[in-house]
């Protein structure tokens, strides 16, 4: 009975083990995230993002062998998601492109603002153009799908006859540019200011100018949330 109980309890440390081993890399991408964001990319070391997350340096090399495949990890965990969830978005509001850009700036804010991720786009503009593979995998993954995204629903409420044909190209700068801005200020001048821009009334203010000048000439607004 004695060996029984052992050997039961020794098949749950095991477990216990296998399990804290598999939510190492989960914890190394937190502490790459955090630090990134907090010192940049370039002034973080290995070792720094090791001891953030209370492992190893020799810990850490088992799962990321450079910085560079550390942040791939943070943006493959955090934003490439964000793009995915946008994705499902464009199917579930086909019959509703104002919706349906609502429903993906609003989503697309709600991420950047409530973890660190959303000082990725300030980072990435400070120091990106050090660090071409680092660089361009982001806007392989992050630029070029958003841009896909937001094409393919402005393509959308062209074709429905609700936006006006534009240049959709132009267009998806002027309608990132308001995000990519309120995010920079979140993380460089709120602190400064008193406090920061008032999110919800941003982008409030920001989707009224973007629908009102999409919108067809004669098109009601629509006012279903």
């Amino acid at each position: 009975m004695e060996d029984s109980h052992h050997s039961g309890a020794t098949g749950h440390a095991k477990t216990t083990a296998r399990r804290r081993k598999e939510a190492r890399p989960g914890e190394l991408t937190a502490a790459a995230l955090a630090l990134f964001v907090e010192r940049g990319f370039a002034a973080t070391r290995l070792d720094d993002i090791a001891e953030r997350a209370g492992v190893s340096k020799g810990t850490l090399y088992l799962y990321f062998d450079s910085k560079e495949a550390l942040f791939k990890a943070v943006i493959q965990e955090g934003i490439v998601p964000a793009i995915e969830a946008g994705e499902a978005l464009l199917n579930a509001f086909r019959d509703d492109p104002e919706r349906l850009l609502r429903e993906m700036l609003f989503g697309w804010w709600q991420l950047l603002s409530s973890t660190p991720l959303g000082g990725i786009p300030k980072l990435m503009i400070a120091e990106g153009g050090n660090f071409p593979e680092v660089n361009q995998f982001y806007f392989d993954e992050v630029i070029t799908r958003a841009h896909r995204l937001f094409y393919a629903a402005l393509e959308l409420g062209v074709a429905k006859g609700v936006f006006r044909p534009v240049d959709i190209e132009a267009q998806i700068q002027v309608i990132l540019a308001p995000l990519l801005m309120l995010a920079i200020w979140k993380h460089s001048f709120a602190c400064c200011a008193g406090g920061e821009v008032a999110p919800q009334r941003y982008l409030d203010a920001t989707l009224d100018l973007i629908l009102n000048g999409l919108r067809q000439p004669g098109q009601k607004e629509n006012t279903d949330e």
